[in-house]
């Protein structure tokens, strides 16, 4: 853009040409006027010179009309040899009937008394008319000047032509001053035209200065350089346009500054947004996009830019432009791959200028993931609730009937079915005492009650407890046998005692409820680098491989009938799940169908002497 101008392309150049020119075509036509007039006042004033007196051509009538010709011819001869002009080169006179009677030129002098063969000396003659004309000399190369006038006798009552008068002048003397003076008037032009393109040179280079300031500032404009300025030579056109340039530098930089600045407002807007922009032509081909849809996308910027949006959201098949265009339906787009779930929520809305020209389209990706999540969580937990109470609930509704017609009179029956509905009636109150814990957890209402124990005593207090249970329960058929592998180093860690001592009663209870009869329970406590780490390990059936990353999901069961046949409530290992969490810990399961599972909890461990532990 900022090439070089050549001298002949730039508009000094230009203006002196113009300049130049102008200067030319005056002189040129000032100077034909002025030679032409010229050549026609000296010829006027040559013709003046040449011309004989009246005198010498009546003298010379005279002599044509007398019958003595030799006297006459002498005479004649006489009269034109002295006629003293150094211009006239010639004088001849010829009588009526065309006969050469004298010549002034000694050269010509054999012509006399021959018959003229000149056409325009007989037309004079014959129409007494005279004549004129120049004449160029091919021989000589000069230009002669030649007047033929009749020769009218006056004697008498008519006029009477009795002859003509011919005279040859040399134009040499007259055309040779013209030129000196065209000479004269060029070398004096080509003078002028050199003064006149120097000055024009300068004037140019006066006029176009400004010229040339201004095209450099707008160049450093449209650099996005504004901090030059035109100087101003005067008030008038050129001084008023710099000053307009100078004005408008200084528009453009706020313009420029203030659309930075709402650029780098909407770049901070687009980029820290949490949820997707996509910015479109009128064709749909994408002309913006922020790193949180490219992040949805899972594509970069260089790819995504130039393509089409239907191609970018995977929705060609289903949407046309136009549909988009006209209608701005929200669109939900499933991206979930096996590794991850992303489901977006996509609005659209028209770029639309003042007089309702479609410009492009703007689509807004929100990631709706978690709460479709959390719908189908709720929907899953509503459906299992009323599920899970269903059942208790018709079972008491039927043993209520029943002794409502009259069991209640049988004493054999009547306290069975009032266990069971006291039993149905204890289940649906731990049911809805776990989901209390659930919801204080789920709202962060809940909180610990820390302290520092010694969690190798707890653990053996909690399994005590249990094997006490065990050596006093009535029910013969099934012998359990507790296996405990402790670490020798007391570990003391800070938990909340009472909903750590649930956690473990919880998988204890799992254990026992699906370990078979003989089976032996193992309970291990170790420490790692960071970490306490306690498992609890049974002998049952296991947990098939699909239903590992659900068993600590709310009301999920392996075998839901025994679960149920046995009173829970299917929310236990989520509450589990919920304390640890609130410990900072983390719970898991290891599982081979037919071989038992193991049920592990780590909690974060910082080894403490115990000095300090009494400090």
């Amino acid at each position: 853009m900022n090439k070089k101008t050549r001298f002949y392309q730039s508009i000094n150049f230009k203006i002196a040409l113009v300049f130049a020119l102008l200067l030319m075509i005056t002189l040129e036509i000032v100077g034909v006027i002025f030679v032409r007039q010229l050549e026609q006042r000296n010829l006027s004033q040559f013709k003046t010179q040449v011309q004989l007196g009246t005198y010498v051509d009546n003298t010379i009538s005279d002599q044509l009309v007398r019958s003595n010709t030799n006297s006459a011819n002498k005479q004649i001869q006489q009269i034109v040899s002295d006629v003293n002009n150094t211009n006239i080169t010639e004088i001849r006179v010829i009588d009526s009937k065309g006969t050469v009677r004298a010549s002034s030129d000694l050269n010509e002098q054999s012509v006399v008394g021959q018959k003229t063969t000149d056409r325009a000396i007989k037309n004079v003659i014959y129409n007494s008319r005279s004549y004129q004309q120049v004449n160029y000399d091919q021989g000589n190369h000069n230009r002669y000047y030649i007047s033929i006038i009749p020769l009218i006798n006056t004697s008498g009552n008519t006029n009477t032509v009795v002859g003509a008068l011919y005279v040859r002048a040399n134009l040499e003397s007259v055309y040779k001053n013209v030129n000196n003076i065209m000479l004269i008037f060029f070398v004096a032009a080509s003078f002028a035209i050199v003064v006149g393109l120097l000055l024009a040179i300068i004037i140019s280079r006066a006029i176009t200065r400004p010229i040339e300031e201004m095209k450099k500032q707008t160049l450093r404009i449209a650099r996005g350089d504004y901090s030059g300025h035109v100087h101003v030579y005067g008030k008038d056109e050129l001084g008023q346009l710099a000053s307009a340039v100078n004005n408008l530098s200084v528009r453009i930089e706020e313009a420029q500054e203030s659309t930075e600045s709402e650029q780098r407002r909407l770049d901070s807007v687009l980029s820290h947004m949490t949820d997707g922009v996509i910015a479109t032509d009128r064709r749909g081909r994408i002309t913006i996009v922020n790193d949180m849809a490219l992040d949805f996308l899972s594509s970069d910027g260089e790819h995504t830019a130039g393509k089409s949006i239907l191609d970018v959201l995977d929705i060609r098949t289903t949407y046309t432009l136009r549909e988009l265009l006209e209608n701005q339906d929200d669109i939900v787009l499933d991206f979930s791959t096996k590794t991850q779930d992303l489901i977006l929520h996509a609005s659209f809305a028209l770029i639309q200028r003042e007089s309702g020209f479609i410009s492009g389209l703007v689509c807004v990706l929100h990631d709706v993931t978690e709460q479709q999540k959390i719908d189908e969580d709720r929907k899953q937990f509503v459906s299992n609730v009323s599920h899970e109470l269903r059942t208790p609930l018709t079972s008491l509704k039927s043993y209520i009937e029943a002794l409502t017609d009259g069991a209640w009179k049988d004493p054999k029956v009547a306290p069975k079915f009032l266990k069971v509905t006291q039993d149905e009636t204890d289940r649906m109150i731990r049911m809805i005492n776990d989901l209390l814990s659930l919801s204080r957890m789920d709202s962060g209402t809940a909180k610990l009650d820390l302290e520092l124990i010694n969690l190798n005593e707890l653990f053996n207090h909690v399994l005590d407890r249990f094997d006490m249970i065990l050596k006093t329960d009535d029910n013969p058929d099934k012998t359990y046998s507790i296996k405990r592998e402790f670490t020798r180093r007391d570990l003391w860690v800070e938990v909340d005692t009472d909903k750590f001592q649930q956690v473990l009663d919880n998988l204890m209870n799992n254990a026992i409820k699906y370990s078979p009869d003989g089976g032996t329970i193992t309970y291990r406590l170790l420490e790692t680098h960071n970490h306490v780490i306690l498992s609890v390990s049974d002998q049952g059936l296991g947990i098939p491989k699909k239903d590992l990353t659900h068993v600590f999901d709310r009301f999920y069961r392996v075998d839901k009938a025994r679960s149920r046949a046995q009173g829970g409530t299917g929310l236990g290992l989520a509450i589990s799940k919920e304390i640890i969490s609130m410990h900072g810990g983390r719970i898991w399961v290891d599982s081979k169908e037919g071989k038992g599972s193991v049920f592990y909890i780590s909690l974060p461990y910082e080894p403490i002497d115990e000095e300090d532990q009494w400090e």
